[in-house]
């Protein structure tokens, strides 16, 4: 029956992508003003930030639990098929945990050794990225640990930079990482941040028109080290995040692999305002 990628919410592919890929997603939680609810339901992005940036309260975000794994990994077992789960880094959340014990559970059940559970070491864009490359491998026939290890060699391949308005966001939902040394004054500086399993800093500029320019920057060096299979993403920054688009096909001279908006759980996490690009070789995407 061929191997299954599941993954969680937290990529934010397109639902076209995800549908024309098979993935299998098992979805993260997000509570606002009492209210507790799968991201994969939130379908109404405009209206999630009204409420947040009008309440008194930020929303809180929580991993699927150990039954949500179950729930969608053993169907597709008593299909014959084999799983790939690849999840949000687990330096930002206790998801890969999570589906680590629901393998331990599933495996007392006669389903050992068929299931592979990965920590992408990253999110967003990146781990969507990871996700088209272990769907590549497994439409293409790969057998479990084959699809697992081309996962894996993708995300050594990673390359993604984000930047975002404030650090604040991030300080208050305790995912700072690396970029807690920037606090304090840094608050009024336009961060520009990578992801390796946790939040690292790259570069402080004074206003957001550099920090644009630095993102595009970032694309020729990843032109130029052959990471032109690109993506865009960003959080209620359409019009910006066009406008990188527009000079990364000048750029890479190819489409975009993907552009998308970023959802509740990570948004709540990194605030609006948010643009991020990141690619890999296009060889690794089959």
């Amino acid at each position: 029956m061929g191997v299954a990628v599941v993954t969680d919410s937290t990529h934010y592919l397109p639902p076209a992508l995800v549908a024309g890929r098979g993935l299998h997603e098992v979805s993260l939680y997000v509570k606002l003003n009492g209210t507790l609810q799968r991201e994969s339901e939130m379908t109404d992005q405009a209206a999630f930030w009204e409420r947040m940036t009008s309440g008194s309260d930020l929303p809180t975000t929580s991993q699927p639990s150990i039954g949500d794994f179950i729930a969608c990994y053993e169907p597709l077992l008593q299909a014959g098929h084999d799983i790939v789960s690849i999840h949000i880094s687990a330096a930002l959340s206790g998801t890969y945990d999570s589906a680590l014990q629901a393998r331990a559970q599933l495996a007392e059940r006669g389903f050992d050794g068929r299931v592979e559970v990965l920590d992408s070491r990253t999110v967003c864009g990146g781990l969507g990225l990871e996700l088209l490359a272990a769907a590549a491998h497994a439409h293409a026939g790969g057998a479990l640990q084959e699809v697992a290890a081309h996962a894996q060699a993708a995300r050594d391949s990673l390359r993604i930079w984000f930047a975002v308005d404030t650090l604040e966001y991030l300080r208050r939902g305790g995912r700072i990482g690396g970029a807690q040394a920037w606090l304090g004054g840094a608050l009024k500086i336009k961060p520009i941040l990578s992801l390796e399993s946790e939040i690292t800093p790259v570069e402080r500029v004074r206003t957001r028109g550099r920090a644009f320019e630095r993102m595009v920057e970032y694309m020729r060096t990843l032109h130029a080290d052959g990471a032109d299979a690109w993506c865009v993403q960003h959080i209620q920054a359409p019009g910006e995040a066009q406008r990188l688009v527009e000079r990364g096909l000048e750029v890479f001279g190819c489409e975009p692999r993907f552009v998308s908006e970023v959802g509740p759980v990570i948004g709540a996490h990194a605030g609006p305002g948010m643009i991020g690009v990141g690619g890999l070789p296009p060889s690794a995407l089959g």
